[in-house]
């Protein structure tokens, strides 16, 4: 029989004072824009869109090299989401953003990009 594995510890999310404390939460990213969406616009009339970006690297870990291959999920409002919009796929970027859910009551992070500029 196999041994049970340990139950993950976790802080509960209303802890108070939790949020007091100087956070920070600041990605910037290199990589390939491998898919856009087209704009959409909020209630509000802001516009958004969706894209993938993938990313290549070398990173040290414990003192070792570590490939790091991902593709992150992102979005952009406002006039960055309309000159994102117009890239071509294949377009080298680097994103400066923060992390967040990408809903209400759902678990998968995005960026959610500030900044970007072609490379």
């Amino acid at each position: 029989m196999q041994p049970r594995p340990k139950r993950q510890r976790r802080l509960k999310a209303k802890v108070p004072g939790l949020f007091h404390l100087e956070a920070h939460n600041r990605i910037e990213l290199t990589g390939t824009l491998t898919a856009i969406d087209a704009v959409r616009y909020t209630p509000a009339g802001i516009p958004i869109v969706e894209l993938k970006l993938a990313h290549q690297s070398a990173q040290t870990e414990a003192g070792r090299k570590r490939e790091v291959v991902i593709e992150v999920m992102a979005l952009a409002a406002g006039e960055a989401a309309n000159k994102l919009a117009k890239s071509p796929l294949g377009a080298q970027l680097r994103l400066t953003g923060f992390l967040a859910h990408k809903g209400k009551g759902r678990v998968q992070l995005v960026l959610h990009i500030n900044d970007f500029e072609f490379i």
